[in-house]
């Protein structure tokens, strides 16, 4: 739409010096349908040159002026067949409406990528006026997107030569520079349009992406918030997202200066909890979004605040602040969504759904709200609403797979295999780039395991995240791998991901919830996220409580003989007080490694170890990737694998001190482990009941 505003704006400003012997219509129709355009109200506009062109229809102003409502509801045939009647019946004496006419036409092909008839048109304008620095801008963009530089080039040196201190001519060679890769060319632009005009915004933006393209992250970020405390300017904010990747701390160094330099201005404290929020520094953004809050209680902030308090798991937070921002604006659909995604979070589908039901009403044609309501009710239980949403969402946009995916899935429940069968392969057909999260599930479904496996190999190597982390989990879990859906679990928790109900119910991590591994790494990331959400809340950490756990053992000789599980391969472990390290006896490695107990990626070198008689030994390193006993769960246990060991895997007391303090009970036959761990819900209040 600005695009089309800007351009009556300049018909009417250009009007001052052009066609002042030219006359034009004045009739009251034309008249009032002109200003209801220039007001932007084109409903009000089309009504009136419609019934001005009933009454004259040569008007060609009016066919002009109705040009640009066609052009502002995209409805861009309408709009060159209204130009075209429009240069039919205007006077060629006005070059003004000739130029505009030809200008617009130029900007509609442009929109239907037919560049040839853009240039065209473009030209025919310059033709007319070919003093007017506007259109050259004009051709040379058309120019650029067409990647022709050389051309575009041409047309922006033409731009200096009517006007040496304009600067889109020099902003536009420098352009030209970046895209070509000649980055030394493009600062030396870029520095001259600093120097003609040093409060022009885009000079220092444009500058910072030649800056970060030559990894010279300081420099771009001072141009940023350069660029931002001129007139926040929006390409300045897109490349401060980008260094929160690349150079946080001085990004957010600079915008805490402009934050000191400006108390009151809840801009800066925003622009913080942005960068922060991109670099998943998520406590740190909740701090800076609610420092901007204090400043200006608006919903958008407010909103930023709820997403980021949801991706901590603070739900009842983050809920809060949601309501306050639908409060503020319960016509932003937006809000109702999030609203519907905390809700789920905390394990309210119910209450997710109304909210879902009230979006689908905002957004009634759109596919996404019945997605997503279709999702609920899919993991709640509701399997025939969960198809009927997303039939409804595939019929207004084939193009989301996700929809064919799940409704294929649940064919499968229903023992619909055949309509199952054509959604995942559906699923793979649309994925031509071979990069679609989804894709592995749906060759899974089709029989195709390896392929699957090797897809999301290929996925996790190009971008290891924390969604696809999850998606990994799940997807190992419907093969029934529980022990990489586990590994991968861990994975998504220590790269943040906290929501547990999601977790409690995806129905694709059936098999993984059935094992004592998930338990146990549940439990451990619930209680890390219940002292999170308490230091977020109250700022302070949650109290400590103290937790012993007896683990029976038998006494074999001086040493003590535990019963546990290593990669989920049930074993017995020798718990040695003589022993600083761990180790395994080749044999018990061999057999791991031959069973897919270990795996190529668990051998890590080689190293000498200490035995418990002081002699010095060499052996080959693994990974063990999850040690479980009577509850207890250690992660990532270093071992190494020795020859003429006649334990199966001996524990030192370097490992189990990770656990805490360890005693040994030989009378019950006991060792007992006491740790401390931050306090749970569920831990019942003895202090103050």
């Amino acid at each position: 739409m600005k695009k089309i505003i800007s351009m009556f704006v300049w018909l009417v400003t250009t009007g001052l010096c052009w066609g002042q012997n030219v006359s034009r219509p004045e009739s009251y129709n034309y008249s009032r349908g002109v200003e209801a355009v220039q007001k932007e109200d084109f409903n009000e506009g089309l009504e009136y040159l419609n019934k001005e062109l009933e009454e004259n229809p040569k008007n060609g102003y009016a066919y002009a002026w109705l040009s640009v409502i066609r052009n502002h509801n995209e409805e861009y045939g309408r709009a060159i067949s209204a130009l075209d009647m429009a240069l039919k019946y205007i006077p060629s004496k006005d070059k003004q409406y000739q130029v505009f006419c030809y200008s617009s036409k130029s900007r509609v092909y442009k929109e239907l990528n037919q560049y040839d008839k853009a240039l065209s048109c473009i030209n025919r304008a310059i033709k007319i006026q070919p003093e007017d620095e506007d259109l050259y801008e004009s051709r040379a963009q058309l120019y650029f997107e067409q990647e022709q530089y050389d051309l575009a080039d041409e047309d922006y040196k033409k731009i200096i030569s009517l006007d040496a201190g304009s600067v889109m001519g020099y902003m536009g060679l420098g352009r030209n520079a970046k895209e070509r890769k000649d980055y030394t060319n493009a600062i030396e632009r870029f520095n001259y349009v600093v120097q003609l005009a040093p409060d022009y915004s885009s000079s220092y933006s444009f500058r910072a992406e030649v800056y970060i393209a030559q990894k010279k992250y300081n420099e771009a970020a001072s141009d940023v918030v350069k660029a931002l405390s001129i007139n926040k300017d929006n390409k300045a904010f897109y490349h401060m997202q980008q260094l929160a990747d690349s150079s946080l701390i001085s990004i957010t160094t600079r915008l805490k200066v402009e934050a000191n330099k400006a108390p009151t201005e809840s801009y800066w404290p925003y622009c913080l909890g942005v960068v922060y929020s991109c670099a998943e520094k998520y406590h740190k953004a909740a701090e800076a979004y609610k420092s901007a809050y204090k400043l200006d209680k608006n919903d958008v902030i407010a909103y930023q605040i709820a997403k980021t308090y949801d991706e901590l798991g603070a739900y009842h937070e983050a809920l809060k602040y949601c309501n306050e921002a639908i409060q503020a604006d319960s016509s932003d659909y937006d809000y109702v969504l999030l609203s519907s995604v905390i809700k789920d979070d905390m394990g309210e589908s119910v209450s997710a759904i109304e909210d879902l039901n009230k979006y689908v009403k905002m957004t009634a044609d759109s596919y996404f709200g019945y997605y997503r309501r279709g999702w609920v009710k899919d993991h709640s239980g509701d399997t025939e609403g969960a198809i009927e949403d997303y039939t409804i969402s595939i019929t207004l946009e084939p193009r989301y797979t996700y929809a064919y995916l799940n409704r294929g899935v649940l064919y499968n429940l229903l023992g619909e295999s055949e309509l199952a069968k054509k959604d995942f392969e559906e699923v793979v057909a649309r994925d031509t780039l071979k990069s679609e999260t989804h894709t592995p599930y749906a060759l899974y479904y089709l029989g195709k395991k390896k392929e699957a496996v090797d897809f999301m190999q290929q996925l996790l190597s190009k971008n290891p995240d924390k969604g696809l982390f999850y998606e990994a989990t799940c997807l190992y879990s419907i093969m029934g791998d529980t022990e990489q859906s586990l590994a991968y679990l861990t994975k998504v928790f220590e790269a943040g991901y906290r929501r547990f109900a999601h977790i409690k119910r995806d129905r694709d991590l059936k098999n993984l919830r059935s094992t004592p591994g998930f338990k146990a790494l549940l439990e451990k990331y619930e209680r890390i996220h219940f002292n999170e959400a308490a230091k977020e809340e109250t700022g302070t950490e949650a109290p400590l409580v103290t937790e012993v756990v007896e683990v029976p053992f038998t006494k074999v000789g001086n040493v003590y003989k535990v019963p546990c599980k290593i990669n989920n391969l049930p074993l017995h472990f020798i718990f040695d007080t003589g022993a600083s390290d761990v180790s395994i006896s080749n044999v018990e490695a061999t057999f791991m490694m031959k069973n897919d107990y270990l795996k190529s990626t668990d051998v890590m070198g080689r190293q000498n170890y200490l035995t418990a008689d002081g002699e010095i030994c060499e052996g080959t390193v693994i990974n063990l990737r999850t040690v479980n006993f009577a509850g207890l769960h250690l992660e990532n246990v270093k071992a190494s694998v020795v020859r003429n060991q006649s334990a199966p895997l001996l524990l030192g007391q370097s490992v189990l001190n990770r656990l805490g303090k360890i005693e040994i009970d030989n009378g019950k036959g006991l060792l007992k482990v006491t740790y401390n761990r931050p306090r749970s819900e569920s831990d019942v209040d003895t202090i103050n009941p």
